[in-house]
């Protein structure tokens, strides 16, 4: 055997089939739970795997494996450090009342009929102004989950309008951290891909409006009575105040100021635990077993707000689910998960397994729509295999670049469609750093949103059909 030879496509299938197969037989073992441990263990075995393939059958050394391996979890610790904040924040914001609040006046300003769409426009204005998919859902997103819920809507309707929109901005916004790789692992200019990308963002954008408009108008909205219960419950557990605006206000202001994610979250974290102490310091004791207290007692449960899991009584089953909060302790299972995927993505990195996949849409790249078709399969197959979009789209882009170059097809062509078939399908994947996250934050399975983000679902095939069509695709770069 030849020392470093590339495996055949069949054999790189193997740990990809040997993870599905463990996936399918724990997620049905576990159910939800599967998460919590068995999915990791999934995606080691799979690693192991692709070692024991890599080294036995191909020469591969340990240490290529070893160095992948790393810099895949290196390059996710921004990531990791993100998840951790988000769960102090979204305990800080459900116990300071903020989230609270917002469900109190939301459910009566966004009619049921409008919901669905609004929602989905709302978060696309959010996540343009921040750039970021995962801010958007960790704020607004967790609020219009409980407004939604309010309004009798079904939890994979809500999250599915809500990554719609999310991942729209994602998407097209100067200030997203994919939109710039996209077009920077393309040699693509920045606006130039963004105006691009609107050839197929905007139909599918549209036609996920007019999806969430029908589905909203034909929902039968909820019993106004059980709408008040909602509000009269928040209103007396919490102290419902049009101050604590102020701290989603905040937030929207440092994220104008193109503040960084990482700083952005931490000071709306910082201060919604500020309020917490001066509007709700009786939940507070609560939380930490005690109906008052001192300093000390405050303290308790404003760091256990912060980092553990915490569970009101309201006498309203529904709602003690939607007000409780897990911190950044809840996100320890999320963050477990990635590490393991990294681990899966580096080792089929290094065993030259995704190379060997991916050259097989290559052969189908002598047409137009072939070509297009190729790349979204492609950077699908790679979002499902490294378990990261940001590892998908730099191989997309590296793998492709030269082939659209040599068919004469420019590069905004290839970082158009890099996007639409890597960024929107990212959360549709469990175990993509996108999907655990999102799943994570809104406590709603990936596969129980999955059939509901039409945006997300729309976009790569639109991506195609306007290949198909070839509109405005030209030889030659036109800005």
């Amino acid at each position: 055997m030849k020392e470093n030879k590339i495996p055949s496509p069949l054999v790189s299938l193997l740990p990809v089939f040997s993870l599905i197969v463990m996936l399918f037989a724990t997620i049905r073992t576990f159910g939800s739970d599967a998460l919590s441990g068995g999915s990791q263990v999934c995606l080691l075995v799979a690693t192991a795997i692709c070692v024991l393939v890599g080294m036995a059958g191909y020469r591969r050394p340990w240490r290529d494996f070893e160095l992948a391996i790393t810099n895949n979890i290196a390059g996710v610790g921004t990531a990791l450090i993100i998840l951790l904040i988000i769960g102090a924040l979204s305990g800080a914001w459900m116990l300071s009342g903020v989230v609270p609040t917002l469900i109190y006046y939301g459910v009566q300003v966004i009619h049921p009929h409008y919901f669905l769409v609004s929602t989905c426009l709302i978060c696309a204005i959010v996540s343009v102004m921040t750039g970021s998919s995962w801010t958007t859902i960790a704020t607004i997103g967790i609020a219009l989950m409980g407004i939604g819920k309010a309004q009798g809507f079904g939890e994979g309707w809500i999250a599915g309008a809500i990554i719609s929109g999310a991942y729209f901005g994602d998407k097209v916004s100067p200030l997203s951290d994919t939109t710039i790789l996209a077009s920077s692992v393309t040699d693509t200019p920045l606006f130039t891909h963004i105006r691009y990308l609107m050839i197929t963002t905007v139909p599918s954008m549209l036609i996920t409006l007019v999806i969430f408009t029908v589905a909203g108008l034909s929902h039968e909205a909820a019993d106004t009575g059980h709408i008040a219960d909602y509000t009269r419950i928040l209103a007396e557990k919490f102290h419902i105040s049009g101050w604590l605006l102020l701290v989603p206000l905040a937030t929207a202001v440092l994220i104008a100021r193109r503040v960084p994610s990482i700083i952005t979250l931490f000071l709306s974290t910082l201060l919604a635990a500020v309020f917490a102490l001066f509007f709700q310091p009786d939940l507070l004791c609560e939380v930490v077993g005690q109906e008052s207290g001192g300093a000390e007692t405050l303290f308790r449960g404003c760091m256990n707000m912060l980092f553990g899991s915490t569970s009101l009584q309201t006498g309203h089953v529904e709602i003690n689910e939607l007000v409780a909060t897990r911190g950044m302790s809840g996100m320890m299972d999320t963050i477990w998960l990635i590490i393991c995927a990294m681990c899966f993505g580096g080792a089929m990195t290094a065993g030259g397994m995704l190379g060997s996949i991916t050259s097989v849409f290559v052969r189908f790249t002598r047409k137009r729509t072939g070509l297009v078709a190729s790349t979204v399969a492609s950077g699908l197959f790679l979002n499902l295999s490294t378990a990261d979009q940001y590892i998908s789209i730099i191989l997309t882009g590296n793998m492709f670049k030269n082939i659209y170059q040599a068919n004469g097809y420019e590069n905004r062509l290839l970082s158009r469609t890099t996007e639409d078939a890597v960024t929107v399908t990212s959360p549709l994947i469990p175990w993509n750093t996108c999907g655990m996250t999102q799943a994570t934050i809104l406590s709603v399975p990936t596969i129980t949103y999955l059939p509901y983000s039409f945006f997300n679902l729309i976009s790569p095939l639109m991506s195609i059909a306007v290949a198909a069509v070839g509109y405005r695709i030209k030889k030659t770069l036109q800005n």
